[in-house]
């Protein structure tokens, strides 16, 4: 569908993708950095835990005075002094006692760092931790404890442990290019979604819309032949005032016949929009179509019609619509070439309508798409034979085209037969 206010629709479908597409990034932006914190955050606790499980047990057995000797005995008979973590007990520039460092070699790191995180804690008096790098370029956790033997005034000195967190590193490193992954992908699917919720959002705007360009695309078309036929009825009456007696019914039934066919525009209309059901009742096909013919202007044409008494359950003026535009059809179309006028041929027999012409016939490659709006074979709107299809389909009947055998085109409209 073209035209500035479907353009708007689009456009508006296009912005509300976009709203709600920024919106789901917005609150995966916040709850992203959150989730990647808190795992972070889970695991420095874990390891903090890991390494308190060690200088913990280290201070309470170390003994010593103040006089600068420690006895570490009880440390390195301790299972602690064989496994990871690593520890080590250092002075932290308070006194001069050797160094013990735990045996297992599970990460080797700079003993200088050490001696400097160990003075750091003897000196403030209070836990430190610290994030560094191993010999091997791992990345490590350390923590120092500052610890003080009875009878001391100051610290005298720390217990550093440090464990390999490169593990760990490495596993928060994969969960964020997972959440970044996943984000990347909700944001995706949230855009797909956003689009198609808001084509369904605007999917009754846009039929509607369609049926109002349909409505008065039809309307033109239907309105066409009587007003051009209601045209020639007057200008008729205006150069032969003696046939005014005679024009003026035809004329009043025409503009009656131009009304109907509002009113059944109207009534499709609603039809369409599911407010309102169609006025089915008996109707005698013959005389319906019979009344069609004698109302259509017959100025070059040549229409015959034969009938036989046919009941049908329908809607008459829509019935009527569709006859008109079959008969339509074949005027403008049922002619050959440098012929003087268009032969039409209508038979009514057992609730079916068929409508035949002399002219070139239908093109095998059109075929069905004869039917669809805004495609025809010639030069009109393409909605006339739409129409009819549509009124035969809504009956319960349907509507065929064939080429005859000695040349033209036949239409045939059937309906069920209501039992007399």
């Amino acid at each position: 569908m073209k035209g500035p206010a479907a353009d708007r629709l689009r456009r508006l479908r296009w912005w509300l993708t976009a709203v709600f597409t920024v919106a789901n990034t917005i609150g995966l932006l916040i709850l992203a950095p959150v989730v990647i914190r808190q795992d972070a955050q889970r695991d420095a606790a874990a390891v903090d835990a890991r390494l308190q499980f060690v200088t913990g047990p280290v201070l309470r057995l170390a003994s010593g005075s103040s006089n600068g000797i420690i006895n570490t005995a009880a440390v390195i008979q301790d299972p602690l002094y064989g496994k990871c973590p690593e520890f080590a007990i250092l002075s932290g520039g308070v006194h001069s006692f050797a160094a013990t460092y735990s045996e297992p070699g599970c990460t080797d790191v700079d003993k200088a760092m050490l001696d400097e995180l160990a003075t750091r804690a003897t000196t403030s008096d209070k836990v430190v931790y610290s994030d560094s790098t191993a010999l091997n370029g791992h990345v490590i956790r350390l923590r120092a404890d500052p610890f003080r033997f009875p009878e001391s005034k100051q610290n005298d000195g720390a217990v550093v442990a440090w464990l390999d967190t490169q593990d760990e590193v490495d596993s928060h490193q994969e969960l964020v290019w997972l959440i970044l992954a996943l984000c990347a992908g909700l944001i995706g699917a949230a855009a797909a979604a956003s689009y198609w919720l808001s084509g369904r959002a605007i999917r009754p705007a846009m039929a509607a819309l369609e049926q109002q360009e349909t409505l008065l695309a039809e309307t033109a078309h239907d309105l066409r032949t009587p007003v051009a036929a209601l045209r020639a009825l007057a200008e008729t009456a205006v150069r032969d005032p003696g046939q005014r007696a005679e024009l003026l019914p035809r004329t009043v039934r025409l503009a009656g016949r131009m009304g109907d066919i509002i009113d059944g525009l109207l009534v499709r209309a609603r039809l369409a929009a599911g407010v309102e059901q169609l006025a089915v009742q008996p109707v005698w096909l013959d005389q319906l179509v019979a009344g069609v013919v004698e109302d259509f202007p017959t100025e070059g044409a040549r229409i015959s019609l034969v009938t036989a008494p046919s009941m049908v359950r329908a809607d008459p003026t829509l019935l009527q619509r569709a006859v008109g535009n079959l008969l339509d059809n074949a005027l403008r179309h049922g002619r050959l070439p440098g012929a003087a006028e268009a032969i039409i041929t209508v038979t009514v027999a057992d609730g079916r309508i068929t409508v035949a012409d002399q002219g070139p016939g239908i093109d095998p490659e059109v075929g069905e798409d004869l039917f669809e709006r805004f495609n025809s074979g010639g030069g009109s709107s393409g909605l006339g034979l739409s129409i009819v299809r549509w009124v035969a389909l809504s009956h319960g009947g349907d509507l065929k085209v064939y080429n005859g055998d000695e040349g033209g085109a036949i239409f045939e409209f059937q309906l069920p037969t209501e039992r007399q």
